[in-house]
């Protein structure tokens, strides 16, 4: 029998007046305990989730611990923890959304033996606040009750202690009842976990660093920043038009000076402003961090600023810089924070003599971290000479007015500096990346397939499922070696002369239960992530490998669509969507369905399937696929033919052949003419993304997972029609299809790389691609500028994306409500579902940065053995693709490397250039204009560099100990390049970076082999979980115009 009761808030208007407001509050005679011992097991609803039976006792943590301590409560050591609703909900409004994040995600994973009790809907265990009772004191009092209701609904089987930084509290209940301890969490961690010497440290970390944050905040320092202005001004501020709300976007080039708040929200919406924001200096940031939600006032127009135009290599450049700054900029100051987005960061601490310079107090170390755009973190520690050699994680606590820099706490060592596994670790922590491996909770959801215990279709599914194994030829087209298949295509003609084509994907949904243990974890990843040297999948092998992956000659489950097209314009007459039962009859790589394709009929012999067949069977076969490959390209070419007339754009895109090695792992990446096989996949997968994604909005309008790539703004196109205008061409960016064109025309037949520069930069002027809920947008928001289709959608890789497990089951949902059927499982709300298109934006722009990085580590550590002066592979052609006024920014084909170069060095002195065209330093000045640069020195002699010009590189590192190491170039000569080995000359990018990365990886081993360090490449965990090293880049030739609309971070502070 439910109780109702009433709860009254007290809230505070924009006007700062407060408002009382009533709720009913509804307690209920029985909560799910999750606890083995519950006396009514059989009547309580756990979800799935108990704690574990082999505990000696169950731990409650105070609110306050829950706030300070989460990250010692996150160490997997620690098992029997009840998180109470009350401590839960303070932190959700102490702490902000993100560590109320974590702590969901805590609850939520099946490897760590927590649960989350809501003992405020416990009739026995809610208590009423007290007049005059502070919020703390009733938090407090609410969790003891519920402690102590705890262990007798246990029947007084089970330790509880409950641990509390409340002296007061230890104080009144520490012996009030038998069974149930309250204590200190130190002491805790002291008597019941001596061995675990990371968490205390960690603990005495974070004690320190709040006793120095306390004394602090007692001392009368001298103010550094202003104060923050109280969250209703601020509230008020936004509403009235004064203040303005965005995220702070820090300029990593220049990261002490310049910084940019982009528009959020309603700021964005009734802003008069077309550009972002320029905070001038740290003043002006007030202790705001990259990525924190801020409020900004607009300074005066006379106090506007530009962003400077210089090439700067460090902070320390900007301020000797002197240059002239560009045309000014909105410019304003922050004079609040809503939301502090802090992370863990990965820092490094001082060197012996740094420390030394810092002063005697030893304990108070400023540590670097990597990331350039974070400030110096203020941290107490006795292990600063100790950690000098180590990446090293800590995380902020505050950030008083009173102080110059944030104040921390060390939490965890990740490795040594520069060593590879260290930096790997160091790129995964600063893009938040999780990955450890599944655990037995999950794996035991997945099904089995052994040579013992095959798996087979069963005969429910066969009753259920549209079974196309005998009717049609499925076949897949792929990279050489590919294991992960999870698309197949078929084509046949129909009985009235009609052609039927069909996209089949693997149905990973069938195995992927919603709310599942597997479920919870790959929606926590939403990606696979690949980095230069290995890869870390959303799912477990058993599904992306094996049962999930669409191989020759065995059955599998998939979702289908099939058209019916005309038999002449192939125009779309009907379509069909469903679960489907296929058989793959080939498994064909690229360039044997292209050789096919071109009537090369010799390549049959490299294709397994036919390798054992008579004449007579084989000719039949044969004639029966090159029908289908013939038909599906023809297709192909009359839906492209249909885009391209709407405006689809082709970016850069890279081609490659993969090759793999008996581990399957890269073995090399060979260079190729872009194959027409290529684009027909590719179209049909784009055909059947957008199909469903009008399929499922026509289904749930306010609930459907699409995809959007909005028009970029116009402004952003500006140096890519100045580039063009310095060729000769003219680039009409007012629609997606003018661009287009505009592009296709861009062509310098003496020069390809020209076309190739401007498609990048069109591609830098581009919006990002996001997906998102239809019910938070306008329909005309839909649009998919790049593909030019009004509405879009990934349903065509579930193995390796979240977003298209959820629209497999929008489109299973669809199905069930049209033919009046129950929707199995519940579908997110609009709410839940633009939430986590929201977590799945932020992965993917993970995976893209990590991946980034993590080339340029590789890139890095290949060329720093290398003697820039004699290593022929240092010496290298490139091409001038901006200007700036101080030097210029590079694009080296080769390699497919983008570098600053500087005109002028250090010492004031420019580059000159004599008669053998080699350079040289020289007393001058330079003279920059719209599409080139002059450098003129004191003798009077000139060189001037042009657009597109080719000039002789220098590669050389740009060593760092705090940060990442950086790819630096230097001129040499003011002419190409003119490369002795003409066939190194042809080499892409691609098949490069595949051998840099294995030439660093084998120096790495060896070297650890000298220091006699056993390291196995390919680690065991790795292999059972697929954790794999080996980058499989099946997902890249299907991701091409998708990756080229992703967003390209700035890499010269352009």
């Amino acid at each position: 029998m439910l109780q109702k009761r009433e709860k009254v808030l007290l809230l505070r208007t924009f006007q700062g007046r407060t408002l009382r407001i009533v709720r009913e509050h509804y307690l209920r005679p029985c909560v799910p305990c999750h606890s083995p011992l519950c006396p009514q097991r059989a009547a309580c609803s756990h979800d799935g989730k108990l704690l574990s039976s082999d505990v000696t006792h169950y731990v409650i943590p105070d609110w306050k611990v829950v706030q300070d301590y989460l990250e010692i409560l996150e160490f997997p050591e620690l098992k029997g923890i009840i998180f109470m609703q009350t401590a839960c909900q303070a932190v959700q409004h102490q702490r902000g959304r993100r560590q109320y994040n974590k702590l969901r995600n805590l609850l939520k994973d099946a490897r760590r033996d927590c649960i989350l009790f809501a003992n405020e809907f416990q009739q026995c265990c809610y208590l009423p606040r007290e007049r005059g009772e502070s919020m703390e004191k009733w938090q407090t009092r609410s969790i003891y009750n519920a402690a102590v209701w705890y262990y007798h609904h246990c029947q007084d089987r089970m330790p509880i202690v409950m641990v509390t930084e409340d002296e007061e509290a230890i104080q009144q209940y520490g012996s009030e009842t038998e069974g149930v301890f309250v204590i200190s969490f130190k002491n805790y961690l002291d008597n019941f976990w001596p061995d675990l010497k990371a968490a205390r440290e960690l603990c005495d970390s974070i004690l320190q660093s709040r006793r120095e944050r306390e004394n602090e905040s007692q001392e009368s320092h001298g103010k550094e920043y202003p104060e923050h202005l109280p969250l209703e001004v601020l509230e008020a501020g936004i509403k009235s038009g004064r203040y303005i709300q965005g995220i702070l976007n820090v300029n990593k080039h220049r990261a002490q000076i310049e910084a940019f708040v982009r528009l959020q929200g309603a700021s964005s919406k009734d802003s008069d402003l077309v550009s972002d924001i320029l905070i001038h200096g740290m003043k002006a940031r007030n202790r705001s961090i990259h990525g924190d939600v801020v409020v900004v006032e607009l300074l005066p127009k006379n106090e506007w600023k530009g962003r400077t135009a210089a090439l700067c290599e460090n902070d320390s450049d900007d301020k000797a810089s002197g240059e002239s700054p560009s045309e000014p900029m909105p410019t304003g100051r922050v004079v609040g924070i809503l939301q502090k987005n802090w992370r863990d960061y990965v820092v490094t601490f001082p060197s012996k003599e740094e420390v030394q310079s810092q002063g005697k107090n030893a304990q108070k170390i400023l540590v670097t971290p990597w990331d350039y755009r974070i400030p110096k973190i203020r941290i107490s520690t006795q292990q600063a000479e100790a950690l000098q050699d180590f990446r090293v994680v800590v995380r902020i606590d505050s950030w008083e007015s009173t102080s110059v820099y944030p104040n921390g706490h060390f939490v965890r060592v990740l490795g040594r500096i520069r060593d590879l596994e260290g930096e790997i670790a160091t790129i995964l922590v600063e893009n938040s990346i999780s990955v450890v491996p599944f655990s037995e909770a999950q794996m035991g959801e997945m099904p089995v397939n052994t040579p013992e215990n095959p798996w087979k279709v069963s005969p429910e599914e066969e009753q259920e499922r549209k079974d196309l194994r005998k009717s049609h030829l499925v076949f897949s087209i792929d990279p050489k070696g590919c294991e992960d298949v999870d698309d197949t295509l078929s084509v046949r003609t129909l009985h009235n002369g009609n052609v039927e084509l069909g996209v089949h994907i693997a149905d990973v949904t069938h195995f992927v239960a919603p709310n599942s243990y597997i479920d919870i974890e790959a929606r926590t990843r939403a990606t696979t992530y690949y980095l230069a040297d290995r890869r870390y999948d959303m799912l477990p092998s058993i599904l992306s490998a094996d049962l999930c992956s669409l191989l020759g000659g065995v059955d599998r489950y998939a979702v289908s669509i099939m058209w019916e097209l005309d038999k002449t314009s192939y125009e779309i007459k009907k379509v069909w969507y469903g679960r489907t039962i296929i058989r793959s009859a080939y498994k064909l790589f690229y360039e044997a369905a292209q050789e096919l394709l071109d009537g090369n009929f010799s390549i049959v012999d490299d294709i397994p399937e036919f390798r054992d067949l008579d004449e007579q069977s084989r000719q039949a076969k044969l004639e029966e696929l090159v029908w289908a490959i013939g038909k599906l390209t023809d297709i192909a070419r009359h839906v492209r033919a249909k885009r391209d007339g709407c405006g689809a754009l082709e970016l850069e895109g890279v081609e490659v052949r993969v090759q793999l090695d008996e581990k399957k792992n890269i073995h090399d990446l060979i260079p190729k003419q872009p194959l027409e096989v290529h684009e027909t996949v590719a179209e049909c997968m784009i055909l059947a993304n957008h199909w469903v994604a009008k399929k499922i909005w026509e289904s749930f309008p306010h609930q459907a997972l699409l995809r959007q790539h909005p028009p970029p703004h116009q402004e952003f196109f500006s140096e890519l029609r100045e580039c063009a205008k310095a060729k000769g061409f003219f680039i009409d960016t007012r629609s997606n299809k003018t661009l287009a064109d505009s592009l296709d025309n861009a062509n310098d037949p003496n020069d390809p790389i020209v076309n190739r520069l401007l498609r990048s930069m069109a591609t830098q002027a581009m919006s990002n691609a996001l997906y998102f809920s239809t019910g938070s947008c306008a329909e005309e928001e839909f649009h998919h500028y790049g593909l030019a289709l009004d509405k879009y959608t990934h349903f065509t890789s579930p193995i390796r994306r979240y977003s298209d497990i959820v629209v497999h089951r929008l489109l299973m949902a669809a199905i069930s409500k049209e033919k009046k059927m129950e929707i199995k499982g519940n579908l997110f709300s609009n709410k839940d579902l633009e939430e986590l298109c929201r977590h799945i934006n932020n992965r993917n722009r993970a995976a893209q940065h990590s991946q980034k990085q993590s080339i340029e580590l590789f890139q890095c550590m290949y060329f720093k053995d290398k003697d820039p002066d004699t290593e022929e592979r240092c010496i290298s052609d490139g091409v001038i693709y901006s200007v700036r006024t101080n030097g210029v920014l590079v694009f080296i084909p080769r390699f497919g490397i983008k570098g600053a170069a500087y005109l002028k060095n250090k010492d004031g002195l420019v580059i000159s250039c004599g008669p053998d065209s080699r350079s040289e330093w020289k007393p001058g000045s330079l003279q920059r204009f719209q599409n080139k640069i002059t450098s003129t020195t004191t003798d009077g002699e000139s060189v001037t560099f042009h657009l597109f010009d080719h000039v002789t590189v220098r590669i050389f590192i740009q060593a760092s100990r705090c940060h990442s190491d950086t790819i630096r170039l230097e001129i040499i000569s003011n002419k190409p390049y003119k490369i002795p080995n003409t066939e190194l000359f042809h080499q892409s990018s691609a098949l490069l970076k595949s051998e840099l990365v294995k030439e660093v990886t084998k120096s790495v081993e060896e070297a650890q082999l000298a220091q006699k360090v056993k390291v196995n490449i390919i680690q065991e965990e790795y292999q059972e979980y697929c954790q794999t090293k080996g980058r499989s880049l099946y997902a890249l030739l299907e991701e091409i115009k998708d990756l080229a609309l992703l967003d390209v971070s700035n890499n010269y502070g352009i």
